[in-house]
């Protein structure tokens, strides 16, 4: 997989081991953050949410099981657990817990980047039947985050590509006003669903042959939107994505 596009957060308390991280992820094409403690690598995950996160144990203001469990409550981000831990027992509990893997230290490089090819590729796959998602003229690469229109890449806003993120993870199923704007405006929360609407007219005008008659990007009044597939893939008009709260807008 190019991991080109994605970016990885490192929260780690140890200078030295984030250094030895940053080195082999950047070099593998990564972008990379890092974070010293749980309050830092929980901020971080919140305001930018990373591709994938390698997350250590021993953390000096939080466990880092505590800190899975946190982000496990809003994200199915793929996260792998670093620690000196080697007892099953603890490997099967994290696992449990949401943890995608678990690598125990002293570990090589090229491994821990193997490791976190495979939680991504198998995180897409997941999402998706494939990593790359094609509505009409509209093709959408998820692993590289490249959108593109009869061949030519589209230049996207981020709250555009994240708005065409999530309606492309569920490829043909309704995605409620409420979940929308929950996981958009995550930084800034929002209950205006006339953001929403706005955001939608500005990528129907990217994506769309005629953004006043549009075939991709489709309304399902009164509870969200979904993007439409092709004949062979779509599931069926009744499934609805719903939002964390139960509510719709």
């Amino acid at each position: 997989m190019n991991k080109s596009a994605n970016a990885v957060l490192l929260i780690d308390d140890e200078p030295q081991i984030r250094r030895f991280l940053r080195t082999g992820f950047e070099f593998a094409g990564f972008s990379v953050r890092e974070a010293a403690n749980a309050a830092e690598g929980l901020k971080s995950a919140t305001l930018t949410p990373p591709d994938l996160i390698i997350l250590d144990l021993g953390l000096p203001d939080l466990s880092g099981s505590e800190v899975l469990e946190r982000i496990r409550s809003w994200s199915n981000v793929p996260i792998i657990i670093l620690s000196i831990e080697a007892r099953e027992e603890e490997k099967v509990r994290l696992l449990k817990a949401g943890a995608d893997d678990y690598v125990v230290k002293p570990f090589g490089i090229s491994e821990l980047l193997a490791r976190g090819d495979t939680v991504l590729r198998r995180y897409f796959e997941g999402s998706t039947k494939d990593a790359v998602v094609k509505a009409g003229a509209l093709t959408v690469d998820l692993a590289l985050k490249v959108v593109t229109r009869h061949g030519k890449r589209l230049r996207l806003t981020r709250k555009e590509y994240k708005l065409l993120q999530i309606l492309s993870i569920n490829l043909g199923l309704v995605v409620t006003h409420q979940q929308l704007l929950t996981e958009i405006w995550r930084q800034t929360p929002t209950q205006n669903v006339q953001y929403l609407r706005i955001l939608v007219r500005k990528l129907r005008a990217k994506i769309e042959e005629d953004p006043n008659d549009p075939c991709i990007l489709i309304n399902e009044s009164g509870v969200g939107y979904r993007l439409e597939p092709g004949s062979e893939d779509r599931p069926p008009r009744t499934a609805i994505v719903q939002s964390r709260s139960q509510t719709s807008v």
